[in-house]
């Protein structure tokens, strides 16, 4: 008589949906370009797009991979896309998924900015006065 819930999903986890590596990479740096919420934003964007909606990979593989880079030390959202690029598309996968992601494009902006610093300080400040109106 009481038997436990069961739950059925709408799509079957153990086989993801292939992506070509160009559909891919505009994924990775949309998403390195949104950076709504930080790391844990990130993360619940790539769980929503890529389990649910996309389905490029399963609940299980997401989850168990979160775990895992969640014990791990630095930008979990990083290492995690790292690893799905790396997981669809291999060495270049990762890199591209991993190199898409804000850590890195802050990074490469700073590495920019040092040899362009007045330009960059310049085009901001234009930014800046455009978006607020002044």
């Amino acid at each position: 008589m009481n038997q436990p819930a069961t739950y059925s999903s709408n799509h079957d986890d153990s086989h993801p949906l292939p992506a070509s590596f160009r559909v891919a990479f505009f994924y990775w740096l949309k998403l390195g370009f949104l950076s709504f919420g930080g790391p844990a934003g990130q993360i619940a964007i790539m769980h929503h797009d890529l389990v649910e909606k996309k389905r490029w990979i399963s609940e299980k593989r997401f989850l168990h991979a979160l775990n895992y880079y969640m014990l791990l030390p630095g930008p979990e959202a990083q290492q995690l896309a790292t690893y799905i690029g790396w997981m669809m598309h291999r060495t270049r996968g990762g890199i591209m998924a991993g190199g898409c992601q804000p850590g890195f494009l802050g990074w490469t902006y700073r590495a920019r900015a040092a040899d362009y610093g007045d330009y960059l300080c310049w085009l901001c400040r234009r930014l800046a006065q455009s978006n607020l109106g002044g």
